[in-house]
This record gives structure tokens, sequence and C-alpha cells, in this order.
């Protein structure tokens, strides 16, 4: 069985940029059905949204506007779409991460892969740790080494 995992918006944005890199290694495990992974219609919005900014997709010319809905129209093809998220756990110090936390907790995901330190910093949280005792949360590198030993 696959792991659920959860990706936040700068994995996606930095596969999209360098689909060489770690993070575009983890799309690909995806494009490989190495994983399962879970999406919402608010962060599919919020990728779009980061991945069409003008600033960006001058830095990262992997960006242009026909690439964004190809990576976009392959991540909804490969994952699976939890229509209603509920909010179970609030993060005071980043609410724009509580998306991908709460995706994570309703999908039952093994994995939320992040470069977010918000997000990181919940794995040294004693609480949280005890609430979600199968949620790791992970950079692009460490997941990959995580999936690569579960295989």
């Amino acid at each position: 069985m696959n792991p659920r995992v959860v990706f936040d918006c700068v994995v996606f944005l930095q596969a999209a940029a360098r689909p060489d890199g770690p993070a575009g290694a983890c799309l690909r495990a995806l494009d490989a059905g190495d994983l399962t992974l879970y999406i919402s219609s608010e962060i599919l919005l919020e990728v779009r949204d980061v991945l069409q900014r003008p600033k960006l997709r001058q830095r990262f010319p992997t960006l242009p506007p026909g690439n964004v809905d190809n990576i976009l129209q392959n991540i909804q093809s490969k994952s699976l779409l939890i229509a209603f998220v509920p909010p179970v756990c609030s993060l005071p110090r980043d609410p724009k991460d509580e998306p991908y936390l709460n995706l994570a907790i309703a999908a039952q995901a093994s994995y939320l892969v992040t470069r977010d330190r918000d997000l990181l910093d919940l794995m040294a949280d004693t609480g949280f740790r005890q609430r979600f005792p199968d949620l790791q949360i992970l950079e692009p590198p460490e997941f990959l080494r995580a999936l690569k030993v579960a295989r």
C-alpha cells in the first residue's frame, strides 16, 4: 500500500521550477505510482496562484502559463481530492499553513512534505506528536529517503 502524502505549495513550486531537484523527484514518485497524493480545491487554487505570479515566471522560465496548466492537470489526474477538509488543527504561528496541515490530518496522511519551518517545527512539539503520532512532516530529501526505505 502506497503512503498517503500531502505536498505543500513550495514543493509544487520547486518541482515546477527545478524538475531535477528533490521536489521534482517527489512529483516523479507520484508519476511512478509510489505514493498517494491528496489535494484539496483550496490548495489547488493556491498552487495555481503561486505558479502564475509574474515575478516567479520571470525568475523561473519553466513556469510559462501553458506549463502551469499542464502541471496542475497532471497533479489533479494523479491525486485524490478531498472535497471538505475540516479545520481540526490551528497553527497560530502561520495560519496560511493550516490548509496543508488539516488536509494531511483529513487524509490520514503518513507524510506532509514541506520546506516551511512553521510546519517542520511541529515535529518537535510534544503535544502535536501525541495528538498526531502517525504524521511525519519532512523536507523533500528526507521524504524521498523515507519513501525509499518504505519500498
